[in-house]
């Protein structure tokens, strides 16, 4: 019987990652998941082959799902592998090299041999048009159409694919930007433009450029594997509402999509850090840092009073890993976080100074780890984790993949043991020590960069990999509690099925507060309103919307802003005070004191507006009664501490009800992961179904 039959409410998310492709189906209240590994060649086939799987299993029909939320981590695996589309770059007379000037900044000032990543356009796809615009959007000198034209026959010669146009000063007036895109139209018109004004209105020519650049760079990939998508899922019998997850927390449609897929680049983490906040909701905790570990990448994000740290500021391909400035700048809205090659799929070597090193190259799900059984001969962090006892090789993936372990006892001996003189239990944990202090490395520098104390928070556990390793990371990192939600395996993509459908707008308008203009400031944040929620009210109809003002803003003379939240209402000139007590308080919060009688001013202002969000159940259920879990087997694990194989109890998730405590050492197994509980952690199921592990004082 079909599920409209008895209209059940049926939702679909799906999250391409590196590694595997999750799969999420919520229907009234019940929710299924599905992981099958990627496929990189079509990876909307992972997608579409998965979720039919999925429904058919549970007899869903696919017209009776009424919404599909997609996130995918291919534009970002485009410019880090440099598979985008052969795109050119036009700008102003005089500005060619603004890609290799930058901002004439080192990431490292003392090294002589400083690696940059390189440029997505090379020097000869580089171009310039006579025009000239000051910064306040004046004419000083118009544009000459025939130099545009005149560059028709080169980009047709070179084979372009994609324009990217960045004139100075076209976030003040882009009437030159969008004369050059009308003429590009009528003399190639198969070739997309995309215009800065559109991606980045905002001032700092560099990144505006770069992040046009890479738009341009990603959207002919995108643009064609979205419509693939679309045209699959009408195909398949689909006939849902379809949005992706941006980079920012929202959704969007997949026209919007298509135009700025930019804004797609960290839409899985993005999908895990609301995903940690509903969670922190629900179990009443203000102070979480959220861990996603998948296949290929690790992801960390603070989150305070239930909201995720957000920016405008992002580098993607960073050359060196840590080090902000060593990669590509996009000034896009996007959720904060720090994202390292450190998965279940990183690979493990021993460098030249005879040390283990893990990632951040990645084995993929192409050929994958070596125990995956598809070609893969280099050991992984996944490789290793099975050799210490912690993967049930029959149980993998619910059962649907079996794993190979003796090749990874071949791959850990060969490419760690036999270099250091190794066993392989110790060429294991020695592997995961150094992916362990990897990840706890980059929290500490992520935390203290903005002035956190990561030991005085929770951490949200989630992702295939990452409830292996919590403890460990918690014990490193000085964190007592770890909480892993349910369906924690496809965290990310159940995170998709929380966010609203939400539009960011940014516009650079300077403004002193001194001569703070309130009329001035209410025009442009309507402006910004009517074309945010034009946005919005695509994909949501006439609900109810919520807006989100703020500020960039800096004491004059400074060269970096911070945010300031502007008041949800028409401004009056009073507001100079508020905003300036505003902007102050965060400066104090930053740097621990004030300037007494500077200037402070604005430099650029965002407007969100989204649909309501789906609020958590926050109300608190009756005590839990604590109660023996009951093992349903056992397992041999190698134990560090001891420097021995052990035997602990391997308890089911699914049989574990609410108020089911055990101590460590144990395995808790479940379809789309496993959580480890060393000897120092106890562990519970709370009332919303989360394991908590707690380190014990004794």
């Amino acid at each position: 019987m079909s599920t409209k039959d008895t209209k059940s409410r049926v939702r679909l998310s799906s999250d391409i990652g590196g590694t595997f492709t999750d799969i999420v189906v919520e229907r009234d209240g019940e929710r299924l998941t599905s992981k099958v590994l990627t496929t990189y060649g079509e990876p909307e086939r992972a997608v579409i082959d998965g979720t039919l799987a999925l429904l058919a299993e549970h007899e869903i029909a696919p017209s009776d799902v009424e919404l599909f939320i997609h996130g995918t981590t291919l534009a970002t695996n485009a410019i880090i592998e440099r598979k985008g589309a052969l795109t050119a770059v036009i700008g102003t007379a005089g500005f060619r090299d603004t890609l290799d000037i930058a901002d004439e900044g080192r990431f490292d000032q003392y090294d002589i041999f400083i690696d940059k990543p390189a440029a997505l356009v090379a020097r000869s796809r580089r171009f310039t048009v006579i025009e000239r615009l000051n910064a306040r959007g004046e004419v000083m000198l118009p544009l000459d159409e025939h130099s545009v034209r005149a560059l028709v026959p080169e980009l047709k010669r070179m084979n372009i694919k994609s324009v990217a146009v960045a004139l100075l000063h076209s976030y003040v007036n882009p009437q030159h930007e969008q004369r050059v895109r009308e003429i590009l139209a009528e003399e190639c018109p198969d070739i997309p433009v995309t215009l800065s004004y559109e991606v980045c209105p905002e001032v700092r020519e560099y990144e505006r450029t770069s992040t046009a650049v890479a738009n341009a760079y990603v959207q002919p990939l995108m643009a064609g594997y979205l419509n693939r998508l679309g045209r699959e899922l009408v195909t398949r019998g689909f006939s849902c509402s379809v949005y992706l997850m941006t980079s920012g927390g929202g959704l969007t449609t997949l026209e919007t999509a298509a135009r700025f897929p930019i804004r797609l680049v960290e839409s899985g983490p993005a999908g895990g850090a609301i995903l940690a906040a509903y969670v922190a909701a629900e179990c009443g905790e203000h102070k979480v840092v959220s861990f996603d570990m998948g296949g290929t990448t690790a992801k960390i994000c603070l989150i305070e009073d239930l909201k995720p740290q957000s920016s405008r500021t992002f580098e993607v391909d960073r050359a060196a890993r840590f080090l902000r400035g060593s990669g590509l700048p996009l000034r896009i809205p996007v959720i904060e976080m720090i994202e390292i090659g450190a998965g279940g799929g990183s690979i493990a070597h021993v460098d030249a100074l005879k040390r283990i090193a893990v990632g951040p190259e990645s084995a993929g799900s192409e050929p994958g780890p070596a125990c995956y059984g598809r070609g893969g001969e280099e050991p992984t962090v996944t490789d290793a984790n099975l050799c210490l006892g912690r993967i049930d090789p029959d149980r993998f993936a619910g059962g649907k993949m079996k794993l190979y372990p003796d090749r990874s006892v071949v791959a850990l001996t060969q490419a760690i043991g036999k270099n250091l003189d190794l066993s392989v239990h110790h060429s294991a944990y020695g592997v995961l020590e150094m992916v362990d202090e990897n990840m706890a490395n980059a929290a500490r520098v992520h935390s203290v960069e903005r002035g956190r104390d990561i030991a005085t928070h929770t951490m949200i556990a989630f992702g295939g990999a990452a409830p292996l390793h919590a403890a460990r990371l918690a014990e490193k990192l000085g964190m007592v509690r770890v909480i892993i939600p349910a369906n924690a395996g496809v965290g990310s993509a159940v995170g998709f099925l929380r966010a609203p459908i939400a539009f960011e707008v940014v516009r650079s308008r300077y403004m002193i507060l001194s001569e703070f203009d309130a009329g001035q400031a209410n025009r442009l944040i309507d402006q910004m309103r009517q074309e945010a929620s034009a946005v919005v009210r695509a994909g949501s109809g006439d609900g109810e919307l919520v807006e989100v003002c703020e500020a960039f803003m800096r004491y004059k003379g400074q060269g970096h802003e911070i945010v300031v939240r502007v008041p949800a209402r028409e401004l009056t000139a009073g507001d100079a005070e508020s905003l300036r007590d505003a902007f102050e308080k965060e400066y104090i919060a930053l740097f621990s004191r004030a300037i007494p009688y500077a200037n402070v001013e604005i430099l650029t202002w965002t407007l969100s507006v989204s649909t309501i969000a789906e609020k958590p159940d926050v109300a608190r259920k009756a005590p839990v009664k604590a109660t023996g879990a009951t093992p349903v087997g056992e397992r041999t694990l190698f134990d560090p501490d001891s420097d021995r194989s052990i035997t602990v109890p391997v308890y089911a998730r699914e049989q574990m009800g609410i108020g089911a405590t055990l101590t460590g050492p144990a395995i808790i197994a479940e379809y789309e992961t496993t959580t480890f509980v060393p000897a120092t952690f106890s562990a519970s199921i709370n009332d919303r179904l989360c394991i908590v592990l707690e380190k014990r004082t004794s």
